[in-house]
């Protein structure tokens, strides 16, 4: 069988295993039956005693709907609870072949089909997307050798640094547990308080307070699983590694104001973007990148390995590109498929193993158990979107939910009455086989190493390596969430905390929340990495949304030229006017808004394109049109302004503003200036 058609056949077998699943419950010919198969006659009375007597508890048609009905939900997770899934393929670019033996990572151009759900770390499931948060980033790659789950964060380091605070760093960050507030912020006492008394938190917070804390879309946002893995080949050689997966379109942000109304506004913000984009064809993309450290260098570098507080400096360890993944289907159910799905850092394939990473060995005990409970059985795994490709053979029986019809008589290993079947599989015939890494030592509750200890060198390189606005912004950040805790101690505290990475950003802090500068003095390094600059992050028009804010009379072939050639360039457009009836230009051509300026606002757009027109209350259109302006000028975003409108804008010369006036490349320079995204110069 050639390439082409093992990946197509690996392809088509999740998909049929997915379709034998799927049903259709509506249709020419369907009706109505009971679980049971039993046609249903009336289904919208209940049975009872006379036309005004009591119901029947022999009701049973009644009984089995609402009973159904009180169990549609399992409980939700209990952390990252607010979810979305969708399906795609992993290409591979380059042969992993000399660093590993995952099958799926050996040859050039295989596709992988995979299932990947984005999700926020704090929140319940009815949260905001929005939300300053950790996200989740999880790839469930469906190999030819069982699944392999990949969980990642969009930071590169983790809150902490020894699975035994997994419990305490969710509690302090979840809802007061007597009030139940604040939902999906980490803008209260008591997550500052774990914060300063838990200093290891400092690097990730920095992050979290940064404007990757406040991703523009899931499909412009990296994904760390921030452990340490190990790949091993076929001569049995370690190499430490990390994975990172890199959005094609560059990594991109909410303003902290931005991020907040928009929750308000449209609360399903980055799934609404996810499904336009599927659906119109423009597939997200992220190229996955793996770091590579040989085993004889563990201890070659600054900081531990081990040590998931701190990154692997990409300008230290270079990140090698070896494939791309593209999200291209949405799910048929979202309970079924995007709910029920689970994954578990513990499902590898031969040639990727642990490491001691203590974070990454508590992980593997406490995704499995906490599926266990949530979902109520030991057979989640056998449901359609959790389900490998690879052939499932082994002695597990019964349970709640089993799907599998399991036939043979013997379910016991070793066994003669099936030639001791199921039969275990040699490492060099596939196997999974353990790293025979050495292990000596006393039994200890010590760190692995001092680096552990050091919590704020790396914080302070991250600080270095801010441009001004996003130093400007993560200030910002820390006021907001710093400020809004009652506790003035725990405000001091966080002030003083923040003076050992950067003596000057904590003293800006203090000033905005009321307290006294700190006395605390900076860690010494003057370190820093461009890579860790999201504005060095590479720019691009594509999806890109644009507000047409639009009325009658508009100027037809302008209009028109500037569409076709946003359009031509992946720019997703909407057309907003007073109403949602057609509009009419100056030559004839007809507009239909999708949407109103009721139904719309301005936050929801990385451009405007103020085109104008007549209204019968021309003052409450320009109004409209106003307040777009003076939004996305706030914004620091991109305002196209078509000819004979400028009056609307009151500095024409400020950055970021492109005028159709007297400038025949009008819509060259204005899909310029959507691709640059923010003019940080307009401050």
């Amino acid at each position: 069988m050639d390439k082409h058609n093992q990946q197509s056949h690996k392809q088509d077998k999740k998909d049929q295993q997915l379709e034998q699943y799927r049903k259709e419950n509506t249709g020419p010919g369907k009706q109505m039956t009971e679980e049971s198969g039993m046609k249903v006659s009336d289904d919208q009375k209940s049975l009872r005693a006379g036309k005004r007597g009591p119901l029947l508890m022999q009701d049973f048609h009644f009984y089995k709907k609402q009973s159904h009905f009180h169990r549609e939900r399992i409980p939700e997770k209990v952390v990252h609870a607010r979810g979305f899934g969708v399906y795609g393929n992993f290409e591979v670019y380059e042969s992993m072949k000399d660093y590993t033996k995952a099958k799926f990572l050996q040859n050039v151009g295989e596709k992988t089909p995979v299932f990947v759900r984005f999700s926020n770390f704090v929140g319940s499931k009815g949260s905001k997307d929005t939300a300053v948060d950790i996200r989740g980033f999880a790839v469930k790659f469906y190999t030819e050798e069982g699944n392999y789950d990949s969980l990642s964060l969009q930071f590169p380091v983790f809150v902490l640094s020894d699975p035994m605070k997994f419990m305490e760093v969710t509690h302090a960050a979840k809802p007061n547990p007597k009030t139940d507030l604040p939902q999906a912020t980490v803008a209260h006492d008591n997550f500052w308080d774990y914060v300063v008394s838990n200093t290891e938190s400092a690097h990730m917070i920095m992050w979290l307070m940064s404007m990757r804390g406040r991703p523009r879309s899931w499909r412009m946002m990296e994904g760390y699983p921030v452990n340490t893995f190990r790949f091993v080949n076929d001569q049995g050689v370690s190499t430490f590694v990390r994975f990172v997966w890199k959005p094609k379109l560059g990594v991109h942000s909410l303003k902290l104001d931005e991020a907040n109304l928009i929750g308000g506004v449209d609360p399903d913000y980055h799934r609404r973007d996810i499904v336009t984009a599927i659906e119109t064809g423009s597939y997200p993309e992220y190229e996955l990148g793996v770091q590579l450290i040989a085993e004889e260098d563990e201890f070659k570098y600054d900081f531990d390995i081990l040590d998931d507080t701190k990154l692997w400096p990409e300008e230290v360890i270079p990140v090698k590109i070896i494939g791309k993944m593209t999200l291209n289907r949405l799910v048929d159910n979202f309970f079924a498929e995007e709910e029920q799905s689970a994954f578990n850092p513990s499902n590898v394939v031969p040639g990727i193993e642990f490491s001691n990473d203590p974070v990454l060995q508590g992980r593997s005990f406490a995704y499995r158990d906490t599926e266990l409970y949530r979902q109520n059985t030991p057979n989640y795994e056998e449901l359609p979107v959790n389900r490998p490709i690879a052939e499932v053979n082994n002695n597990l029986r019964d349970g709640s939910y089993k799907v599998p019809i399991d036939t043979g008589t013997v379910h016991y290993h070793n066994n003669s009455l099936a030639d001791n079947t199921p039969a275990e599989t040699p490492p060099e015939e596939g196997g999974y086989e353990n790293y025979p890494g050495k292990v000596e030592g006393n039994i200890t509750r010590e760190q692995p190493s001092d680096s552990f200890e050091d919590h704020f060198t790396q914080a302070r390189i991250f600080w270095n390596s801010l441009s001004k606005p996003e130093k400007d912004d993560l200030v910002e950040s820390f006021s907001f969430h710093i400020g809004s805790v009652n506790n003035q101690d725990i405000r001091q505290k966080s002030v003083e905390m923040w003076a050992n990475v950067d003596e000057e950003m904590a003293t800006r802090i203090a000033d905005n929340v009321g307290v006294d500068k700190p006395k605390t003095k900076q860690v010494k390094t003057d370190k820093s990495y461009p890579s860790l600059s999201q504005l060095n992050s590479p720019h691009s028009p594509m999806t890109q949304k644009v507000g047409v804010l639009v009325g009658n009379g508009f100027n037809g072939k302008e209009l028109n030229n500037t569409l076709d050639m946003l359009a031509k360039n992946g720019v997703l457009i909407e057309v907003v006017s007073e109403k949602l009836g057609a509009v009419k230009g100056d030559d004839g051509t007809e507009l239909v808004p999708a949407k109103s300026f009721l139904t719309s606002h301005p936050a929801l757009y990385d451009a405007i394109y103020v085109v104008g027109g007549t209204s019968a209350n021309q003052m409450m259109f320009d109004q409209h049109i106003e307040d777009f302006i003076r939004m996305q000028f706030m914004h620091l975003k991109p305002i196209g302004v078509a000819s004979g409108q400028e009056s609307f804008i009151q500095d024409q010369d400020a950055p970021g503003i492109i005028t159709a006036a007297d400038n025949s490349n009008f819509p060259e320079k204005f899909l310029e200036a959507i691709a640059k995204k923010r003019f940080w110069n307009r401050i």
